[in-house]
């Protein structure tokens, strides 16, 4: 596994897939920003895991710490409120970040979420994974990545 130390990756939705995802990238050396709708889940990660792994209040506040955010919940409605519900992404986003939507989304709207995170001088990937809470604990998820070639 490539090493990520000094690499700060933000990371939204710590559940089933989420929590040992971020945990893998923490494990290689990342730094973390992480957010949950439950906040006590990311809270306690942050007290078991600091100072590499910090817990926010919101995805704006995420979006501002870390270039690169990996977004890894439910459905299409979640991904579209973490982007640009209150306080979401889009709200602290900054010029040169990369956005990764890993939950499977509708194509229709996930074409116009990257359309609007583009707007704000971001870039976005579509990359649902395979593999289930086993391959997400193993390090072992196929992931399928749609987007510009060049950000890929």
């Amino acid at each position: 596994m490539k090493k990520l130390h000094n690499f700060t990756i933000g990371f939204v939705g710590i559940g089933i897939m989420g929590k040992p995802m971020s945990l893998n990238l923490h494990k290689a050396g990342a730094n973390m920003v992480i957010f949950n709708r439950n906040t006590r889940i990311s809270r306690e990660l942050q007290e078991h895991y600091k100072p590499r792994i910090t817990a926010v209040d919101s995805p704006a506040e995420l979006a501002r710490m870390a270039e690169t955010v990996i977004i890894m919940v439910a459905d299409t409605p979640a991904v579209e409120s973490v982007l640009f519900g209150y306080n979401g992404l889009a709200q602290g986003i900054h010029a040169g970040s990369l956005v990764i939507d890993m939950g499977t989304t509708a194509v229709a709207q996930t074409r116009e979420f990257a359309q609007r995170i583009t707007t704000l001088g971001a870039d976005y990937i579509d990359a649902p994974v395979s593999g289930g809470e086993i391959g997400a604990s193993n390090g072992t998820l196929s992931i399928m990545a749609g987007g510009k070639p060049e950000v890929i």
